[in-house]
Formats: structure tokens, C-alpha cells, sequence
């Protein structure tokens, strides 16, 4: 019998996991994804004719945010971006030829012109503002449809600096300038392929307008008086600690608060 491998088998955005929300163990197959160097870990898509074996669950990875540590979700963030990307490399994007896994890279290869496709990350601002020393701005994306309020957020445009991606998504979303910008921690999301950069910037001046289709309601909110907040594990509720107890985004040990 060969050696079990720990295994990331996804179906979507669900993972298999057992009563205890740890990793089963399985043989490996050829079409593993191999993505953890020096350990037998694997990553695949669970087929839609197969059954969920005995004593395994189907779990979102979004809840296992708020059960596992750092390092447990990172690994599963890494494993569906690459699962992900490999679904959407299949063929090439310079002569459309079917493409190749490298052996030994995570590149997928085209045997025709020898074109390499590499994995590409998506990089977010996530900004927490405050105004004054006892308020912060919380803002209710316009897709949500619970009573829970977050904070500003969005990509990176071609050509401009983080700093810059700060103050344009707040200017756009919400009509406010800032001033102050500073850069606090970052954290792989994988909806579907995302690096989030935190920053912390100051209140400068103009009143809030919303981009409705993008907010439905922003208000700057007293410390002591908070609505409902993101889950804990969450970059974004790291970020709101910081602002109103003083903890610290993210330790040495990289270890979400």
C-alpha cells in the first residue's frame, strides 16, 4: 500500500474534513496537486460522482477561518487558488493549445510554443479609518444582507501604488478624503484569489456619499458602540482590534487575533 497523503479535497468552496474539522488521509492519485515542497500534503476537487466517505463532512472554508490557526488556513487558501488556477489553465492563452502541468513548478506548460502560466494573485486594500480618538468608520457592502458592517475594500487598479488604491476606493465608495495612510499586515483570501493589504489611514475631510451599488450604508461608529462586526480571523476584525483595543494586526507568530 502506498503511503497515505494528507489531502485538500474541495468541492467549491468546501472542504473535507472530519467530525474533529482535521484533514483525512488518502492514497494519492496521478492528478493530485502536490503543493506543499518536502511533505506528502495533496490538493484535488472531490468528482461529482463521488460520495463523501463515512465520518467526513463538507465544510466552507470560511467557517474553518474562525476553528483552525494561521498556518492550517493559509494551506488551505493556497490549495484552492492552485486547484483553481489549474481548472482555468487548461489550454493555452497565446495559441489555445492544450497545456501541460510542469513537473517539478507550479506552472502549467504549453507543449506548442512553450508559453508558461503561472499562478497569479489578486491584491486588495482593506482600509480601517478613524476619525478623531474614539471613532471608526464601519460601512455594509450592498450585497450583504445581514446586519453586519465591515470595512472599505478593494483591487488594486494597473499602474497605481497601494497608497493610492487607499484613497481612490474610499473616495469612490464612500466620498471621503484621507490623510495619514500606513500599511499594517496582509492576508491570503481565496474568494477566489486574493492578497488582502491592510492599511489604517485618518478621517481628512468630506461627507460621506455612498456608491450605492457598491455600499448600501457607511457611518462613523463610537468604540463603545459598534454594530455587528466581521468574525473573528478575519483580517478585518484584526483591524478593528487594533484600532479599538490596541492589539496588534497580526503577531510574530503570524497569528490572527
Amino acid at each position: 500500500m502506498s503511503e497515505l497523503s494528507l489531502a485538500y479535497i474541495f468541492h467549491q468552496h468546501q472542504l473535507l474534513v472530519d467530525e474533529n474539522f482535521q484533514l483525512p488521509r488518502v492514497e494519492s492519485l496521478a492528478s493530485d496537486l502536490y503543493f506543499h515542497a518536502g511533505d506528502q500534503v495533496i490538493a484535488r476537487d472531490l468528482r461529482e460522482d463521488e460520495a463523501i466517505p463515512q465520518g467526513l463532512q463538507l465544510v466552507p472554508i470560511r467557517q474553518l477561518l474562525t476553528l483552525w490557526d494561521t498556518q492550517q488556513f493559509e494551506y488551505a487558501s493556497r490549495a484552492i487558488q492552485l486547484l483553481e488556477w489549474r481548472r482555468n489553465h487548461k489550454f493555452c492563452s497565446h495559441c489555445g493549445h492544450q497545456t501541460e502541468a510542469h513537473p517539478t513548478e507550479h506552472a502549467m506548460i504549453c507543449p506548442a510554443c512553450r508559453y508558461h502560466q503561472y499562478p497569479r494573485v489578486q491584491p486588495c486594500v482593506i482600509i480601517v479609518i478613524t476619525r478623531g480618538d474614539d471613532e471608526i468608520l464601519l460601512a455594509k457592502n450592498a450585497k450583504n444582507t445581514t446586519d453586519m458592517y465591515g470595512l472599505i475594500a478593494g483591487f488594486v487598479e494597473v499602474g497605481e501604488t497601494l497608497e493610492e488604491a487607499v484613497r481612490r476606493e474610499t473616495f469612490e465608495e464612500i466620498g471621503l478624503k484621507l490623510k495619514n495612510v500606513q500599511y499594517l499586515a496582509s492576508q491570503p483570501w481565496p474568494f477566489p484569489s486574493n492578497l488582502m493589504l491592510a492599511f489604517r489611514a485618518e478621517y481628512a475631510s468630506g461627507v460621506i456619499k455612498l456608491q450605492e451599488e457598491e455600499i448600501s450604508d457607511a457611518q462613523f461608529f463610537k468604540f463603545d458602540q459598534l454594530p455587528e462586526i466581521p468574525f473573528k480571523g478575519s483580517i478585518a476584525y484584526a483591524m478593528i482590534k487594533h484600532v479599538i483595543e490596541g492589539h496588534p494586526v497580526a503577531d510574530d507568530t503570524r497569528e490572527w487575533l
